[in-house]
């Protein structure tokens, strides 16, 4: 029932007040408590004559205050909301809420499960099940269609993601859905953020079986994002993007962080009237910079806004070589001086301790640079040769300088970017100019292109490259004539360059020029450091370990039981549940993983152009408020009043002393003060019953068991998982809480990393909340080890099924279950404490099936599989509590089949 802005949710109740004439009349023959006075005995005898007397009635103040506290009581009682929002359409044969849970929706994900709580209220009232699906998740998690018990309980489990969301497979599922539920209200909660392939997936979501939509987004996308961060020579440099639509100017702090989480620099980025993009540069020193482990934007609480850096961020190691140093009372002869001049700002220079190429290449690639420079080194030993060639091939930058010897070498030398001519071109040789070669445009193919050549520098004499159809392509500077002098060429993914001249001012005065440093600096920036990870990733198959991962709230975290090894590739990589932003590798060497790149940008999500009736809302579009407690709380003040105006009418405070009157106000008016502030002390105190039971659980590390309902399983279960604790406590650092029964169906599950389940077929089969919430259990990283107890009965192989293993079908068919397998050889379970060829309980013989690894290739010489994600579920017949359950003095209670003496 609705008035204007103010609705009752009983409206019946307000036929009470229809009794205020009845309270009215009551109270005015009710007369105040009579005041006490000093006994006059001739008054009375002058009154001996009785007269027809009148009740004193109550003063008119005083019956108002009470008729308005009694219409107050009455208002309250009547569930008043002030506001009231409308309700929205959700009537047909189902509710299909379709929410977008990826990186976009974390900032306001609180204003999502409001809405959502709301529709999936309104589909309850209306009787209509639920299908309820999030665009970020896994393929194979359920959708329903649920009650609206069942699709709260999804709703309040579900998580935003750091991932981009997946619309166009998710929609595709839940159009297949309902095609058995035709004529269906769908509500999409989108992040309002365009992405590929929506016009496709809202057309197979919306064509056919959709009734009407319900469409809600944020009034406008407020989301920043960083899509670069670049360790320039003078700066480190930030680019930074924000949707459309804005054509207000705007300013946000960037800060960069340590590994340690500690604050070191600040940029601000502002956004210029109507602009999308924004630019800062933090100016700060190299060695600084150099410790730089992320940086993120102040504010932004979601994963866009956060960038984790890696060794390709920072100064990279550069390995110094030449066959010949010049005396140490000589530098500037040296062929290496200028080179170390021009790195030492912004490289780590590593040297090798040997002159030998066939010792000092080796020891330079011990060091895992990422870019090695020759100083006119000729002829590269056999023996090392091939090591070298592979070194570049997966990354390496490969620099040489021309020099004598590297004229009379063979021009068949795989490591340079062109075949060169024997000998080398002089000023008055054969080949000579008359005058001395200055430089020109840099070729715009070239990591030079935008630089200004040095009209200073001029050439002398040079190696001449051998003219071939692609020489144009490689080259990136050249001399007036038209000859190369800096050619350079990928070689797989490394790079190979070549200057045609000596690192020492006798052919150019190149390396004394101030371009010369600069072009070593774009040629470093090609370079990436080869760290240990890599190294290990390359004998891996080129895969890294999940190792630090941002969250959709933008925090570094563990990684999740979700996150796969990621293959670095060429190319940004996509991100993805099993490929999550973030750090992979190790602590000896990382690699970065962020969300967006330098190509991104956020659009703005169109609403679909359907025909079928479209109510958009805002997710704030609920502003309605309950008035039913500040009506309470005006009441007991009124009350209050009452009592104090009888205190004072009937000479209570009258007759007391001044201070003892004062401090019964000063009472009465903390009173007044609690009964304000208990709305929001009642508000803020979250407190809920088994509130203690939680705190005790999470106060240890717990093992649970699934009360059955059959007190034999159930003391068995017990038993065994007190037999295991005390084992655990003995035999190593790990001390567990005593075993925890729970019931799936109303317990919380969160709190234990294991829960054992012996199935019985007699116990009663679980509800499908109770199978939904073991679901949700799994999918959030929690482990069920199932345990049949049915080895010598029939077990999990084939034949005709034992009754536990029937119920456990029955069970599973309700689950998200992933491909199982049997624990192979090599899997970690095998060498976790003991090393098991097999799994064996009370009974033996039965493999214990976890969750199927991912396929790897290159196993041969591991001991264990690596990268292996904790199972969520674990399925054996070999009754494991059995085995360990044991009596008061510690004795086995059952023997093993067949007898163990171990």
């Amino acid at each position: 029932m609705s008035w204007l802005p103010l609705s009752f949710g009983a409206p019946m109740v307000l036929w009470g007040l229809l009794a205020l004439p009845v309270i009215w009349w009551l109270l005015r023959l009710t007369p105040p408590k009579p005041q006490t006075e000093v006994f006059p005995p001739l008054k009375i005898l002058a009154r001996v004559l009785r007269r027809e007397e009148t009740p004193q009635q109550s003063p008119w103040w005083l019956t108002l205050l009470r008729l308005l506290m009694a219409a107050l009581v009455v208002m309250a009682l009547a569930e008043p909301v002030f506001n009231p929002r409308e309700k929205l359409p959700t009537e047909g044969a189902a509710l299909a809420l379709v929410i977008d849970n990826g990186w976009a929706s974390a900032a306001d994900w609180g204003k999502r499960v409001a809405t959502a709580e709301r529709l999936i209220a309104d589909a309850g009232s209306n009787g209509v099940p639920v299908v309820i699906a999030f665009t970020a998740e896994k393929p194979n998690a359920e959708i329903g269609p649920f009650d609206a018990s069942a699709a709260l309980d999804r709703l309040r489990a579900a998580r935003p993601r750091p991932v981009p969301t997946d619309r166009p497979a998710v929609y595709a599922r839940v159009a297949a859905t309902l095609e058995r539920l035709p004529g269906a209200s769908v509500a999409v909660l989108a992040d309002g953020l365009a992405a590929k392939g929506d016009e496709a997936a809202f057309k197979t979501l919306l064509e056919k079986n959709a009734k009407r939509l319900v469409w809600v987004t944020p009034d406008r996308p407020s989301l920043t994002g960083l899509t670069g961060a670049d360790n320039q020579v003078d700066g480190f440099a930030l680019t930074a993007v924000r949707a459309p639509g804005d054509p207000a100017p705007a300013q946000v702090t960037a800060g960069a962080f340590d590994d340690k989480g500690r604050r070191i620099a600040d940029a601000t980025l502002i956004f210029a009237p109507g602009e999308t993009t924004a630019t800062a540069t933090m100016a700060v020193p190299f060695e600084l910079r150099n410790d730089f482990a992320s940086i993120a934007l102040d504010g932004e609480h979601q994963a866009g806004a956060v960038r984790v850096l890696d060794e390709s961020s920072k100064r990279r190691r550069v390995g110094l070589l030449s066959q010949t140093e010049a005396d140490q009372a000589q530098p500037l002869l040296s062929p290496l001086y200028y080179i170390r001049r021009a790195l030492q700002p912004f490289a780590d220079l590593v040297e090798p301790s040997s002159a030998d190429l066939a010792d000092a290449i080796p020891q330079l690639l011990d060091q895992k640079p990422a870019m090695i420079i020759m100083a006119d080194v000729g002829t590269i030993p056999e023996q090392v040769k091939q090591r070298l060639v592979d070194w570049v091939d997966k990354g390496g930058t490969l620099v040489r300088f021309a020099g004598p010897r590297l004229a009379a070498a063979g021009n068949d030398d795989d490591l340079l970017p062109v075949r060169l001519r024997s000998g080398e071109r002089a000023l008055g040789g054969a080949l000579s100019w008359t005058t001395p070669q200055a430089v020109t445009e840099f070729p715009k193919n070239g990591p030079f292109a935008d630089l200004s050549p040095p009209s200073e520098v001029t050439v002398s004499r040079q190696v001449l490259a051998e003219p071939t159809p692609d020489i144009v392509e490689r080259t990136w500077a050249t001399l007036a004539d038209g000859t190369p002098l800096v050619t350079g060429m990928k070689k797989d993914k490394g790079t190979l360059v070549l200057f045609h001249v000596t690192p020492e001012a006798t052919w150019s005065n190149l390396p004394i020029s101030g371009s010369f440093v600069e072009m070593l600096r774009r040629v470093v920036q090609l370079s990436r450091n080869q760290g240990a990870a890599i190294a290990n990733a390359e004998a891996t198959a080129a895969s890294l370990a999940p190792y630090r991962m941002i969250g959709a709230d933008g925090m570094l975290t563990p990684p999740s039981p979700d996150a796969r090894p990621l293959v670095p590739g060429a190319g940004p990589l996509p991100v993805t549940l099993e490929n999550p932003p973030g750090l992979y590798g190790s602590e000896t060497g990382v690699f970065a993983h962020n969300l967006l790149n330098a190509s991104s940008t956020f659009a703005p999500l169109a609403r679909p152009q359907v025909s079928l009736p479209v109510t958009a809302i805002p997710y704030a579009f609920d502003q309605s408020e309950n008035l039913k407690g500040p009506l309470v709380a005006v009441a007991l003040l009124l009350m209050a009043l009452d009592t104090l105006a009888v205190f004072w009418m009937g000479g209570l405070l009258a007759r007391r002393p001044r201070r003892a009157a004062v401090a019964t106000t000063a009472a009465v008016l903390v009173i007044l003060g609690g009964l304000f502030g208990y709305v929001d002390l009642a508000r803020a105190d979250d407190s809920k019953p088994g509130d203690a039971q939680a705190i005790d659980d999470i106060s240890k590390t717990r093992i649970a068991y699934v009360i059955t309902g059959e007190p034999g399983v159930d003391s068995i279960s017990r038993a065994g998982l007190e037999g295991l604790t005390r084992f655990l406590i003995e035999k190593t650092a790990l001390e567990p809480g005593p075993p925890a029964g729970v019931d799936i169906a109303k317990d919380e599950l969160s709190f234990f990393p294991l829960i054992y389940w012996p199935i019985d077929a007699s116990a009663p089969m679980p509800s499908q909340a109770a199978i939904a919430r073991i679901d949700a259990y799994m999918q959030q990283g929690g482990t069920v080890l199932f345990d049949t107890r049915d080895q010598f009965s029939n077990g999990i192989g084939a034949g005709p099924a034992s009754p536990a293993t029937e119920r456990l079908r029955d069970i599973l068919a309700n689950l998200n279950v992933p491909p199982l397998e049997p624990v192979p050889s090599d899997h970690v379970l095998t060498k976790s404490f003991f090393i098991l060829p097999e799994f064996p309980g009370r009974f033996n013989g039965s493999p214990l099936w976890v969750e199927a690894s991912l396929d790897a290739s290159n196993t041969e010489n591991r001991p264990v599989r690596t990268g292996d994600g904790v199972s969520p579920i674990m399925i054996t017949a070999n009754d494991f509590a059995g085995a360990w359950a044991v009596d008061e003095n510690g004795d086995p209670m059952l023997p093993t089949v067949p007898p163990d003496p171990m």
